[in-house]
């Protein structure tokens, strides 16, 4: 079960005649967007982001979710949960998915098809997609690929990235240590637990810099729980698994849990369960389409429109 429907999204519905009525990125005379073909990233905003437009103007680039995924069924589960959301909360939103897959058009559902299908729906030149990686914390690696795809295509797209949103995100892995019964539930749902840990391992993906950056949801867990929290690398970068663990084990932390701060696809199946198992910690589920979760990724949509008009003048 996952927490998405207590969640405002807070993405703009269309209204007839919003084109004239709502800020809008700057307009050619057919009434569509209109940018310089361009690939760049969006800088992220503070915690109090611009809010998202009260209404899309017609033909609105598409939100391309691009799911890096560490096996076949990436783009079901909690990414098609998600997408589902997005469209039932917002219907005059298009809403894609696209598996990150390294350039190449064979496949249907790779990010350059889906680049190219959204850039044919529109008018040449017009901003065609905002690219929305299904990330919670920074991978450069990621976002490289995305720059060649948008590159290699024919969309004129732009990648904005779920950031600065650590009070979210430490919300969620509260609520699901809670769900796994290994932290107190948090106080708005009125009740407690018997909890069977006593040390949390934040565990994400992207090397030192997505650690980096979850030390800072971390800290916020720790303060949230009242337990000591300490984030740590699933793929290669440092401090590791094991590294976080020995320093809990040195604070006389017995129970150590682990809350992986991912959606899920970007991570093998197994590699959070290895990586507990090989601590003797145990493990809350991924994030998911947590209703948090959802709200960054429109946020983050939103954003991207903001920045755009902003450098438009507009």
């Amino acid at each position: 079960m996952t927490d998405v429907r207590d969640s405002d999204t807070g993405l703009p519905a269309r209204r007839p005649g919003a084109e004239a009525s709502a800020p809008a990125i700057r307009q050619s005379a057919s009434g569509f967007p209109v940018r310089t073909p361009t690939a760049r990233l969006v800088q992220p905003g503070g915690r109090h982001r611009r809010p998202v437009p009260a209404s899309l103007p017609e033909g609105a680039p598409a939100l391309i979710l691009a799911v890096p995924s560490a096996g076949e069924d990436g783009l079901s589960g909690a990414t098609a949960e998600i997408a589902t959301i997005l469209r039932v909360d917002n219907p005059a939103l298009d809403v894609r998915t696209a598996r990150i897959d390294h350039g190449g058009r064979g496949d249907p559902c790779g990010i350059r098809a889906v680049l190219d299908d959204a850039a044919a729906r529109r008018p040449a030149g017009a901003l065609s997609a905002v690219v929305v990686p299904q990330l919670v914390t920074p991978h450069l690696a990621t976002v490289r690929v995305l720059r060649e795809a948008i590159g290699a295509s024919d969309a004129n797209a732009t990648i904005a990235e779920v950031f600065n949103t650590n009070a979210l995100l430490a919300e969620a892995l509260h609520i699901r240590l809670a769900d796994a019964g290994l932290a107190r539930a948090d106080r708005v749902r009125m009740f407690s637990i018997t909890t069977s840990a006593d040390g949390i391992i934040v565990a994400t993906v992207g090397g030192e810099e997505a650690v980096g950056f979850a030390n800072v949801t971390a800290i916020l867990l720790a303060a949230r729980l009242a337990l000591p929290v300490f984030a740590a690398s699933l793929d290669g970068g440092t401090p590791t698994i094991e590294d976080a663990a020995a320093r809990l084990e040195a604070m006389g932390v017995t129970r150590i849990a682990i809350a992986p701060c991912v959606v899920g696809p970007e991570v093998g199946p197994a590699a959070i369960e290895t990586a507990a198992a090989a601590v003797g910690a145990k493990c809350a589920a991924p994030l998911g389409a947590h209703g948090n979760v959802v709200k960054l990724i429109s946020q983050a949509y939103g954003q991207a429109l903001s920045q755009l008009e902003t450098l438009d003048g507009t």
